[in-house]
């Protein structure tokens, strides 16, 4: 069985799909934030139906799909 992976309205997320961010997020360990409306491209399925891999500034990091609607 698959997991089904949906983001914050409900919208069901596909590896490679672009999300926007819908807060503000504080980025754990440095004093970084990732503003709201930021586009994350290309992101990828975890075994987590609650979080998304994906790449932003060259950096590897995991988001929690509530945070993320379908672009």
């Amino acid at each position: 069985m698959s997991i089904i992976v949906k983001d914050s309205n409900g919208n069901i997320l596909n590896d490679g799909d672009s999300v926007t961010l819908i807060k503000d997020l504080k980025v754990k360990g440095t004093s970084t934030t990732l503003k709201r409306g930021t586009m994350v491209k290309n992101i990828r399925l975890t075994d987590d139906e609650g979080e998304i891999e994906c790449r932003i500034d060259r950096v590897q990091m995991v988001l929690k799909t509530e945070f993320l609607k379908k672009a």
